[in-house]
């Protein structure tokens, strides 16, 4: 259990009773209840003992209401024994801290403190009853066995230190934050998701007045001993473990930084906290960094992937394997493959077309925009090749007072930890030089913190006498955004298009961690068997 929390000198006075005098010198003192064993907090008057509260507070149904600069009022129920009948009736006391320093300690301490107020587990059997915990919205839209593996993921130094470790991103996030230091100079920051608090670390060299660090898997114990120890800068940061949809803060923020961005700039659903964390922390004409994201899109061509994809399935055609016919499976092990989104670092080369975007402006987007994502594609082919499929990879923008600053995870730029997305097309498209290739994109959000993507896209009809706006070719498909293909940690050698057709494809071993990576390509497989064995010829 916690030590105490205290705060002498403080004026407390019960606004219930008419005419109560406010008692001055007292001192106000989180702790625990030596009667319940919860968390409650003792108004004591001066001269008097902790021992003796002239108030004591269950903080099992007390709130909170700030008045002023260091003026709080604390509503909570009690009862009282009337005729024989106990009665329930609120009651209110009004505390006034010396220093709003003191009233932002206050106001932190209450949250944590009452956090504890439910020490079992939901559904745990008590005396009168059961405990059932509290639902945030982050709690109705998510499953808990999801948040877990998610917190506990974020929990661990290794992953955070794969982030760290990507220098463009880290790189791009402290130019953004010290080129625009007009936006922090004495500003009070919020840091959404902080994981190690270095967002939080690089906003007080920015010269932030306060940063209030919001975390709420385990990492926040590690970001709190980082901060700790550059004390020049952690004296202006205050961790706060919890998640944003249901933390308090003493008061609002001049600027959210967040890196709220997955695989396909919206995977693990973080955007939707930081659109929470905008529309419950940030001032009116506050900032958010970044400011908006941008999702591109351009369709590609590549026989070695395709190849690649197909040829996993190439098992299930076993006729006798130790006496048993695997053929029945082909078909659904061959459209298992193609759910999966590849995630890999590609040549731009590889696409066949001038991409297009889809804009998420963070500061003026709601939430419900982003459980789905409907995205019209229209793009002209710029040569005659089989399209495999939409390539896809985002960026965002800092868009500072003094300077604007994108990161971007563009094929062709330096890999970051994100790399590119590629959903490849079990059913490839037949093109020309000038086609029009038109579909959609469309990414539905589910409760396991992802998205399953829908794609269609079809080559239209050209050429002089055709039906205008025909269609001669649609192929579609769904995949799983939150079980991708983490194929090659490097962008592989680019092969014209003339020369791919007629390639026979050496044996590609993937690289990565154990449990994502899939088997890789086999010696001896070329375009023409494979394009046999799928039924496309």
């Amino acid at each position: 259990m916690a030590s105490p929390d205290l705060f002498p000198n403080v004026a407390f006075s019960d606004v219930s009773a008419s005419a109560a005098p406010a008692a001055e010198g007292a001192t106000a003192a989180f702790g625990v209840s030596a009667a319940t064993g919860g968390p409650r907090l003792s108004l004591v008057k001066a001269g008097k003992p902790e021992v003796e509260p002239t108030v004591e507070i269950d903080l099992s149904d007390a709130q909170i209401f700030k008045l002023g600069a260091s003026e709080w009022l604390c509503v909570y129920g009690e009862s009282e024994a009337k005729a024989g009948v106990e009665e329930l009736f609120s009651r209110a006391i009004k505390v006034v801290l010396r220093t709003e320093a003191e009233s932002k300690a206050f106001s932190l301490a209450f949250q944590r403190w009452k956090q504890q107020v439910i020490s079992g587990k939901a559904g745990e059997p008590l005396e009168n009853g059961s405990i059932i915990a509290s639902r945030s919205k982050f709690d109705t839209k998510i499953e808990a066995s999801s948040a877990k593996m998610y917190f506990h993921y974020y929990g661990q130094l290794l992953h955070q230190q794969n982030m760290l470790q990507d220098f463009v991103r880290t790189g791009t996030y402290y130019a953004a934050v010290m080129e625009n230091r007009s936006d922090f100079e004495g500003r009070v920051v919020v840091d959404v998701g902080a994981g190690s608090g270095i967002l939080s670390l690089f906003a007080a060299q920015a010269g932030a007045r306060h940063v209030y660090a919001v975390e709420a898997s385990e990492m926040a114990e590690h970001a709190q001993r980082l901060i700790s120890g550059n004390p020049s800068l952690g004296q202006r940061i205050t961790v706060i473990k919890g998640k944003v949809e249901e933390v308090e803060l003493p008061e609002k923020a001049d600027i959210l930084i967040s890196e709220p961005m997955g695989t396909l700039l919206v995977n693990e659903r973080m955007l939707e906290s930081y659109v929470i964390a905008r529309d419950r922390f940030l001032a009116p004409d506050g900032k958010m960094f970044p400011t908006t994201g941008r999702i591109h899109m351009a369709p590609f061509s590549d026989e070695y992937l395709y190849v690649e994809m197909a040829n996993k399935a190439l098992f299930w055609q076993q006729h006798n394997f130790f006496g048993v016919d695997l053929t029945p499976l082909h078909g659904s092990a061959f459209q298992g493959y193609f759910s999966q989104p590849v995630v890999d670092a590609f040549d731009p080369r590889l696409l066949i077309s001038p991409p297009t975007y889809h804009t998420l402006d963070f500061t003026s987007m709601k939430e419900e925009e982003l459980y789905e994502i409907d995205i019209p594609l229209s793009f002209v082919a710029s040569v005659g090749t089989r399209v495999h499929g939409l390539a896809c990879w985002f960026d965002v923008l800092f868009n500072g007072s003094t300077v604007q600053r994108w990161l971007t995870t563009a094929p062709g730029s330096p890999t970051t930890h994100w790399y590119q997305l590629r959903c490849v097309l079990s059913q490839p498209l037949y093109v020309m030089a000038g086609q029009e290739i038109t579909g959609r994109l469309h990414l539905v959000a589910h409760s396991a913190q992802s998205y399953t993507i829908y794609l269609t896209m079809s080559a239209k009809m050209w050429g002089v006498g055709v039906e205008q706006g025909g269609i001669l070719q649609t192929s579609t498909g769904k995949l799983e955004l939150k079980e991708p293909y983490y194929r090659l940690s490097q962008p592989q050698s680019y092969m014209p298009q003339d020369q791919q057709q007629q390639q026979q494809l050496p044996s590609l071993q993937p690289q990565g961690s154990e449990q994502q990576m899939q088997e890789g390509l086999s010696p001896g497989i070329t375009i023409d068997q494979v394009d046999q064995e799928c039924g496309l010829h």
